[in-house]
């Protein structure tokens, strides 16, 4: 678990924007090492009551959304290939699904979504692209 700490913290530092917080549950595998070396970052440790699924409410949701509309429409035949599937669905989650509370933007979006000054419909080509098979579509404007 230290080894995927630190594997953890390199691949955080090649993003933009910093982590303030880590939350786990109690699980013993989850050490005071291991908090020591999230908290040598600056990062601060938040350990969740004992008994309380609920209480880490965003992952539960994250989780629940995951299997949704991806895992359970899938056949996993192993490690590589369920690496494979979640490495594409985080892409596509943050960077191109649209979030209600986001108004309809992604979390990460590639490029910013511009305001547009003129509300009539314009005619234009739309290019779509197939993930995992055609079981997630991304949409942009053909240039």
């Amino acid at each position: 678990m230290l080894q995927q700490a630190r594997n953890a913290l390199m691949e955080l530092d090649n993003r933009k924007r910093s982590v303030r917080f880590l939350i786990h549950d109690r699980d013993k595998k989850f050490g005071r090492a291991f908090d020591a070396i999230f908290a040598s970052e600056g990062i601060s440790v938040i350990q969740t009551p004992f008994q309380a699924p609920t209480a880490n409410a965003h992952l539960e949701r994250w989780v629940g959304t995951i299997r949704r509309e991806c895992l359970d429409r899938l056949r996993i035949l192993g490690r590589r290939q369920l690496a494979h599937v979640l490495r594409v669905y985080v892409r596509h989650y943050n960077h191109h699904r649209p979030h209600r509370a986001l108004c309809l933007q992604p979390p990460d979006p590639i490029r910013p979504a511009l305001p547009r000054s003129d509300p009539t419909p314009v005619a234009a080509c739309v290019e779509r692209r197939d993930l995992l098979g055609g079981l997630l579509h991304e949409y942009r404007a053909a240039a």
